[in-house]
């Protein structure tokens, strides 16, 4: 069954239900707020400090961005759903065998990202019907987006592996403070009008931050769950689950941005103020899924923890408590964005009236 010696994670596998997932979930929470964050300080900066075409630019790159990382984060979570299910069951050879595969896999998938969204990102945005005056500023935010999107892949799936072992802590503090530093970057571009290329740039940076403390933090971690180069390797039997597990889900991220990217391309037809408002727009409807998305995260490491211990019965009852929670909480925030959309609205496009 592999070495005793635990890690500082969670185990979620005893004690209530529902105290257990919200303690888990509420960091997780925190997190994806945080990281919705990073997308409204660079859509503030560009939206008050630079033209609209510059805004319409970098609104309108969510779901192809998404397209590119959402799937190679959907297989990820699957790493997640098999370290986790090893972890519940004690077997802590096959968790260190799972951690560094899926460790593994997050290189390869930073390595496919990089080089296929710079060749694709400008025929995309072709295809997309861009208007002309926004192309050159999108073309420039989504060269340096994907010349950096291994930073946040290597963060989520850092963060996979934490959260697999019962720890959604230690990613909250790592997010905090490359949200500060975010916001800090964020400020010197606005003040020195750099525009959307120094947009990019500070998120790349925060988010290289981060990733970059998740690598340390698993590097010097005591017990189960410890990177090590030395064991970074391709293991068949363990990348093949990973992909079983999680392929679906990276089909499913495909699927839902492609049909993102058909309507972005009906708006885009109609010009780069419709393209600002909608973008303004999408970034408020992101702070409405927070709740579902944390849960969503949540749960698989507590599914796959009670799987792996054969309690398929809490298992159920840790599902049914997590979907009605995420969803009350979902329609919650629904209603707040509901009756203040105006106010909100201006946050990001305040001195144009006609986004």
């Amino acid at each position: 069954m592999g070495k005793a010696k635990v890690s500082s994670g969670k185990d979620l596998t005893t004690g209530p239900i529902g105290r257990g997932i919200l303690a888990f979930a509420i960091p997780l929470f925190l997190g994806q707020l945080l990281q919705q964050l990073y997308n409204v300080a660079d859509a503030w900066v560009v939206g008050n400090f630079a033209n609209n075409n510059a805004f319409a630019a970098v609104s309108s790159t969510g779901s192809m961005t998404f397209l590119i990382i959402g799937f190679f984060n959907g297989v990820a979570t699957g790493g997640g759903v098999v370290i986790s299910k090893y972890y519940g069951a004690k077997n802590y050879e096959a968790v260190e065998k799972a951690v560094h595969t899926n460790f593994l896999f997050g290189i390869i998938a930073s390595i496919l990202a990089t080089v296929v969204g710079l060749l694709m990102a400008p025929w995309l945005l072709t295809v997309m019907k861009t208007p002309d005056e926004v192309m050159p500023e999108a073309v420039t935010y989504l060269r340096i987006y994907f010349a950096g999107v291994s930073t946040i892949i290597m963060y989520n799936i850092g963060m996979a592996i934490m959260r697999a072992l019962g720890d959604s802590i230690h990613p909250l503090y790592y997010l905090v403070l490359s949200s500060i530093v975010n916001v800090i970057l964020d400020l010197f571009v606005a003040v020195l009008d750099f525009g959307v290329a120094g947009a990019g740039v500070a998120t790349v940076i925060a988010q290289g931050i981060s990733a970059v403390l998740c690598i340390i933090r698993m590097c010097r971690v005591d017990g189960v769950g410890k990177l090590k180069l030395s064991l970074l390797r391709y293991y068949p039997e363990y990348m093949k689950e990973v992909i079983v597990q999680g392929l679906p889900n990276g089909v499913q991220n495909s699927v839902i941005s492609i049909g993102n990217m058909v309507v972005q391309t009906n708006i885009n037809s109609f010009g780069s103020y419709a393209m600002s408002g909608v973008g303004a727009y999408s970034k408020i409807e992101g702070f409405a899924f927070l709740p579902i998305t944390s849960m969503s995260i949540s749960l698989p490491t507590f599914i796959g923890q009670n799987l792996g211990a054969k309690k398929y019965d809490r298992a159920k009852k840790g599902a049914a408590f997590g979907i009605v929670s995420g969803v009350a909480l979902a329609e919650l925030i629904g209603v707040i964005v509901f009756l203040f959309a105006p106010q909100l609205l201006r946050f990001f496009v305040d001195v144009d009236e006609a986004v």
